[in-house]
């Protein structure tokens, strides 16, 4: 069974490209200033896995600052924030046909293969894409304390058993880097109004920004570029920004386990 289905989102309202650009800066200056300034001068002196969960923290409070910007957004343009109203304008819906412009649940399938390339581009690309970028641009590297992956240690292990608040700051992190933050913004609100400037391209230019929003972690901007280009694109073709977006959790809820 398929229903008709009738978005207003692409035929008007569309984003210039200052709005676009404004955006962008609106919701990656906070995060650039809270790695790059506030991270610093609060982790001096602290031991590696203290300073490591910090910037967790930090960047936490940014991508919950994201997630206030687009239902911001969302209020200013809509006149509210009810579900029925971001699930419309967010396109949080079941994907629709471009062809027929019916909606058509079996296209769910498509998270499968879009799961496995996602798992191959992280395992198999992510590292490569990362060393290739910081040896043709070495300014980008990451600084030494800066990496968040090594604060996975033993130690972090036996700390985290019966810590039920280091618990809840891993699953508000994964919660709202996966979906709530980053996915809002840049799937939720941006994507749907880009059409009008860059046209067929708008999924294209979506991951460019998606990745130099990344500036907070300056190293992995091209294997951010090329994931966050990715991403958009069945978003764009079946105009539902859940089916990537269900792709993403998977790696959240591994980092939360």
């Amino acid at each position: 069974m398929t229903t008709q289905v009738t978005s207003t989102s692409n035929s008007k309202g569309q984003y210039t490209l200052w709005q676009i650009l404004a955006i962008w800066l609106a919701g990656g200056a906070p995060m650039w200033m809270l790695g790059w300034v506030a991270y610093p001068a609060l982790s001096a002196g602290l031991p590696s896995l203290d300073a490591g969960l910090l910037r967790l923290r930090l960047f936490t409070v940014g991508l919950i600052w994201e997630f206030v910007l687009a239902m911001f957004i969302l209020y200013r343009e809509e006149g509210n924030i009810r579900l029925g109203t971001i699930r419309r304008r967010f396109w949080l819906n079941h994907p629709v046909s471009a062809r027929t412009g019916e909606t058509k649940k079996v296209l769910w399938w498509w998270i499968v293969p879009l799961i496995l390339l996602l798992a191959f581009l992280e395992m198999g690309f992510r590292r490569p894409l990362t060393d290739l970028w910081t040896a043709i641009l070495p300014f980008l590297a990451e600084p030494k304390g800066y990496n968040i992956t090594s604060m996975f240690t033993p130690e972090l292990h036996a700390q985290i058993v019966g810590d039920w608040g280091l618990l809840g700051l891993f699953f508000a992190l994964s919660l709202f880097n996966t979906f709530l933050g980053e996915e809002f913004l840049f799937r939720g609100v941006l994507l749907p109004k880009m059409k009008g400037v860059f046209g067929n391209w708008d999924w294209v230019a979506n991951g460019v920004i998606f990745g130099f929003y990344h500036l907070h972690q300056p190293c992995g901007i091209l294997s951010d570029i090329l994931g966050g280009g990715y991403l958009p694109s069945p978003a764009n073709a079946f105009t539902a920004t859940g089916s990537p977006s269900s792709c993403i959790p998977d790696r959240a809820y591994c980092f939360c386990f």
